[in-house]
């Protein structure tokens, strides 16, 4: 007789990583962790599918290579050394001086501290990462790059750590698909911003006609591929979670049918009372 309170717990079926949330976040912390004590060590990891971690030249379609050489002369190497991002959403998010920034998933500072140099001291930008390691590299790069008006803050992009309306414009570079659940980094995104704020992220995003498997044949979840949103999916999510004029740019590809895309909302200015006639 067959007795399943016998059975060794190796006999069991494996659960698929993509199955378990709690599991694949530690797996992405772990990645992104390893990433930056390499980049103290002298090394940088990167996010793409073709990256060698143990190499300090990035992929051409991740990292520093995204970005201007007048941006990445201004900063300390090892920020330019940690961006492990498919874009620069700096390029893409039309700082004005004044305004407040916020970076979800600042990994090590470069975002942060190209737009906190945008907004100038009348603006702040601020850096969420739930990795000890890239916090403590990104504060050490802000306080060798000399900027005074970035804040970096421990958490997670499904549970943002602001106030509600905390900041004018929300940027990301490829670390929303990585999150378990996309919804509440939207609808957090929507809350922190304010009235009349926008989003400007870059992020990786499957041709419509992808099932979740082939995004998966063709890379895995914490390097930036599998678990990427298709434009549809991407664009339905955004809008449930109240933002309005989406657009969904591909730049280009990083897999086959997968792409760096600049994604860009809005979030409704509330409507003012209009005043009455003589008044």
């Amino acid at each position: 007789m067959n007795d399943s309170r016998h059975q060794q717990p190796d006999d069991r079926p494996e659960v698929p990583l993509a199955d378990r949330p709690d599991d694949l976040r530690e797996a992405v912390r772990r990645r992104y962790a390893a990433a930056a004590v390499r980049v103290t060590g002298g090394d940088a990891g990167c996010c793409g599918p073709q990256c060698d971690p143990g190499s300090v030249e990035v992929d051409a379609d991740y990292g520093a290579a995204l970005y201007a050489a007048d941006e990445r002369d201004a900063l300390p190497a090892e920020a330019v050394a940690a961006s492990l991002g498919c874009g620069n959403p700096v390029a893409v998010a039309g700082l004005s001086a004044g305004e407040r920034v916020l970076d979800l998933g600042s990994g090590g500072g470069i975002d942060v501290l190209l737009s906190a140099r945008r907004v100038g001291p009348s603006g702040m930008a601020y850096g969420l990462d739930m990795t000890d390691e890239m916090l403590a590299l990104a504060r050490a790069n802000a306080e060798r790059a000399g900027v005074a008006n970035a804040e970096f803050l421990k958490g997670t992009i499904e549970a943002v750590p602001l106030p509600a309306e905390a900041v004018d414009v929300v940027i990301s570079n490829c670390v929303i698909n990585l999150s378990t659940d996309k919804p509440a980094v939207f609808a957090e995104a929507f809350r922190v911003l304010a009235p009349g704020g926008r989003l400007g992220v870059y992020d990786v995003v499957a041709d419509d006609e992808l099932t979740p498997r082939q995004r998966a044949e063709r890379g895995d979840h914490v390097g930036c591929i599998a678990g990427a949103l298709s434009f549809a999916e991407y664009h339905q999510g955004l809008a449930a979670a109240g933002f309005t004029d989406i657009e969904i740019t591909p730049t280009h590809e990083v897999a086959d049918g997968m792409h760096s895309a600049v994604v860009r909302a809005t979030k409704v200015a509330k409507a003012t009372k209009a005043t009455s006639a003589g008044r």
